[in-house]
């Protein structure tokens, strides 16, 4: 009788377990794609005030073909883009065209003191920068997630139940050397 007490409770415990960590994929699961739903309002932003700054920078600067057309492309590729890594590679190729237009911008004195180009750029930058917060969040779900799937027990658990890690939204390379130190030589 008592055997059976403790078979019934090791079987409690195992199950009650088991619910748990299950759960607990299920919670790591919703919150990363809740962290990619934040990314994407605000890349959905960013593409929406995109064709307002390069139509008040073609005002200014209607010779510069290349650097507007190789926005649009890049835009167009990141509304297209369709996993995480193919927006990854989309966004950091809108960034870097991003950069050309803002490098056209600075050989135009009466562009960069437009009232409405520096709202613009005010608020590009302030999506960027709510980009990279939400960029930030999302990764460490999806590292909170990846450590939940390879460390034992509930790697049995995440077998069984076929979850999956997803996959980080990364860095382009030219960012990825700006976070190595300058070399300082005299």
């Amino acid at each position: 009788m008592t055997l059976a007490y403790i078979l019934i409770g090791i079987v409690a415990v195992v199950l009650v377990w088991l619910i748990a960590t299950y759960n607990r994929f299920i919670t790591l699961i919703n919150r990363t794609k809740e962290a990619w739903a934040d990314i994407d309002v605000q890349l959905k932003r960013r593409y929406d005030l995109i064709p307002n700054l390069i139509e008040t920078v073609k005002g200014y600067a209607t010779h510069e073909r290349t650097a507007f057309e190789s926005v649009t492309q890049a835009r167009a590729a990141a509304l297209g883009a369709q996993s995480i890594g193919e927006h990854a590679k989309a966004e950091n190729m809108l960034t870097d065209a991003l950069k050309s237009v803002f490098a056209v911008a600075e050989a135009y004195p009466d562009l960069k003191a437009n009232q409405n180009f520096l709202e613009l750029q005010r608020e590009l930058s302030d999506t960027e920068n709510k980009i990279q917060a939400a960029r930030r969040f999302y990764n460490g779900n999806v590292q909170d997630l990846k450590t939940a799937i390879e460390q034992f027990p509930s790697n049995v658990v995440a077998g069984w139940f076929n979850f999956k890690a997803l996959d980080f939204f990364e860095l382009s390379e030219a960012d990825q050397a700006a976070k190595n130190p300058v070399a300082v030589k005299f």
